[in-house]
């Protein structure tokens, strides 16, 4: 996709995005997305066959540990302060009827 970004597509972008600029925004905004599809280009003439497609260029390992619970049942010293309580949780106003 080469040449420029005509006035239908930056119009399509700026709705996407949300944008308005002005005129020479515009005009600057189209410079700028141009280059980057520009370099874009550039990177499709890589050879990249066997490469291996990757998200990121390190090794990332998930690491699972056990679930332990490290605080206890704390559940009398939290309701301890409540203005009300039944079956152990907290008592709040209705908000719907």
């Amino acid at each position: 996709m080469s040449g420029t970004i005509d006035e239908k597509t930056m119009e399509n972008v700026l709705i996407l995005a949300k944008l308005e600029l002005s005129g020479q925004e515009r005009a600057q905004a189209a410079a700028e997305m141009e280059k980057m599809l520009g370099y874009v280009e550039k990177m499709n003439e890589l050879d990249t066959s066997g490469v291996e497609p990757m998200v990121q260029p390190w090794e990332i390992e998930n690491v699972f540990r056990e679930d332990e619970v490290t605080n206890g049942d704390m559940r009398e010293e939290l309701l301890a302060g409540a203005p009300a309580r039944e079956d152990g949780q907290y008592v709040v106003p209705r908000t719907v009827e």
